[in-house]
């Protein structure tokens, strides 16, 4: 396929406006297809149900379990609410009932291929996820193989779609995401020394680390790097060194599970300064980790909340009848971003189906390089290049450590 260059330009431009009240205190989801790690022979993607209806199955490769348990749940649940909304697609000229057949991939680089295999194994037609760019990297080849095209929902490395005809994605990258965090600690807390800390081994972590210190230098900033293994959970000498170096704002791109422990340690050792994160902090276990607490924490993130009317009442009241749905949204219905995404992931898979007007999987991976979808978290159309979304907006928001909620701050991008 010919391919035309999507230039990012990376050039810093902000103008972002605080809201008051940000800052100091003044396991699998209920699947309609297979459970997890399911095996056997491979199937027709467009096998007929037992009531004789035509039948396609989307793979839905996330995290139940892990350190992203949390998030992939959340990811999960928009593409669960999206198929009861709308479960059943018309592909050349026929009905057929939209399956997922949902698997945990256990937030593991090592594990993610064997959960990626069972979804071959199970005849889909197109995957969507995963929450997580290691992940997505780690099962992208036994994707690649057996044919099938999968679309990144919230995997925001380049890696995961670089260099390969198969791998799609509908969120922001990396380098776009950390420009508009270096920026915003630029422009809104005029910081000229961060301290950043990301986890050793983690795709996501150390590649958004990476370019939030390659555009906060070249904006004439200084930067103290750490890093921290696996299994960690002390993280009481990082805090204290961003303080004793006098840094201006601390950057931790980390999954929940060790955000929630840094912002206890953090409040607890009185780290005054912002604590800035990308999408991953997005999330209620942030919001109940900070509230009633000291501190200041500013994400950017994929959609926020009261964007969209329709999908919001719809989502929360999935949310709040289905007490499975509850719990895997962290026990209340605070939307995430990530949801919103799973959402848009599905019914983007839809449009691709029903374009190729087949299930066959090349004809699916065909048909995506068309897709031109307006969703929730906006429109949706893929570069010519990797296939990534023509993104160019992030939202920026704050947790309000007094009502536990996410206040908007701002809509950002770069020139």
């Amino acid at each position: 396929m010919k391919k035309r260059v999507l230039a990012m330009a990376l050039v810093a431009a902000m103008a972002g406006t605080m809201l008051t009240g940000c800052g100091g205190n003044g396991g699998n989801s209920s699947n309609t297809g297979s459970d997890a790690g399911s095996a056997g022979t491979e199937a027709d993607a467009s096998a007929p149900a037992a009531d004789g209806a035509k039948v396609v199955k989307i793979g839905v490769y996330e995290p139940a379990s892990g350190d992203n348990g949390a998030g992939g749940k959340q990811e999960v649940l928009g593409m669960q609410y999206a198929n009861e909304e709308t479960p059943t697609v018309e592909i050349g000229g026929e009905e057929y009932t939209v399956q997922l057949e949902i698997v945990d991939n256990e937030s593991s680089n090592d594990k993610g291929p064997s959960a990626a295999s069972s979804l071959v194994s199970a005849g889909v037609s197109v995957v969507l996820g995963s929450y997580g760019s290691g992940v997505s990297i780690a099962a992208s080849d036994v994707f690649k193989e057996a044919g099938i095209p999968a679309i990144g929902v919230t995997c925001t490395n380049p890696q995961v779609t670089e260099g390969n005809t198969h791998y799609f994605r509908i969120c922001f990258l990396d380098p776009f995401q950390g420009t508009v965090l270096a920026n915003f600690a630029n422009a809104n807390f005029s910081a000229k020394k961060a301290y950043i800390l990301t986890k050793l081994g983690d795709d996501y972590s150390t590649g958004l680390g990476y370019y939030f210190k390659e555009a906060f230098t070249g904006l004439g900033g200084e930067v103290i790097e750490e890093t921290f293994q696996e299994g960690n959970s002390d993280f009481t000498s990082y805090v204290t060194k961003a303080k004793n170096e006098g840094a201006e704002v601390f950057f931790a791109p980390v999954s929940t599970e060790a955000a929630a422990l840094i912002i206890e340690q953090a409040a607890a050792q009185g780290l005054t300064i912002p604590m800035m994160a990308g999408d991953t902090w997005d999330s209620n276990v942030i919001l109940n980790a900070a509230k009633g607490k000291d501190v200041q924490i500013y994400v950017t993130t994929f959609y926020q909340e009261g964007g969209n009317a329709d999908f919001d009442n719809g989502f929360k009241g999935y949310i709040n009848s289905n007490p499975t749905a509850t719990a895997n949204n962290g026990g209340d219905d605070t939307i995430s971003a990530v949801s919103a995404m799973g959402y848009d992931a599905y019914y983007v898979a839809l449009e691709a189906l029903k374009a190729a007007g087949s299930t066959d999987p090349a004809a699916v991976n065909e048909a995506l390089w068309k897709v031109n979808y307006t969703g929730v978290s906006g429109s949706i159309t893929f570069d010519e290049v990797n296939g990534d979304a023509m993104r160019d907006t992030a939202y920026v928001k704050c947790a309000n450590t007094e009502s536990g909620e996410w206040d908007f701050v701002a809509e950002q991008g770069v020139n």
